[in-house]
């Protein structure tokens, strides 16, 4: 379904885990960088913006499956911990900070997530 509504792809950007064994880096002088995650089929809704508010406001549909896994692979314990713990949402060349998180279930199952981000 997500793929026939647009199967966009989204980059969720994580700090990097490992800092190179260097002093430099101990002390905070090497940027240890950032870990790019792909999300995709992902389909972006655009929301409606005050005047005094963001430039953007975007809602990315992410389906559970594609977070489920993610999970797993940076073990945190539940999918709010890790969008928490991310900088942000790369789309189409810009860098959207998340603002809200909404869990969609059926069957007692996390099937959709709703993350709202803004410019």
């Amino acid at each position: 379904m997500l793929r026939a509504l647009g199967g966009d792809t989204i980059t969720l950007l994580f700090p990097a885990l490992t800092v190179p064994n260097d002093p430099s880096a101990q002390l905070g002088l090497v940027d240890p960088g950032v870990e790019q995650v792909n999300f995709s089929p992902v389909v972006v809704r655009t929301l409606p913006t005050t005047g005094d508010g963001p430039r953007r406001r975007l809602q990315f549909l992410i389906p559970g499956t594609a977070v489920a896994a993610e999970l797993a692979e940076r073990n945190a314990p539940n999918a709010e911990a890790m969008f928490e713990s991310a900088l942000g949402i790369s789309y189409d060349g810009d860098l959207f900070h998340i603002v809200n998180v909404a869990t969609e279930y059926f069957a007692g199952t996390a099937y959709l997530f709703l993350v709202e981000a803004v410019e």
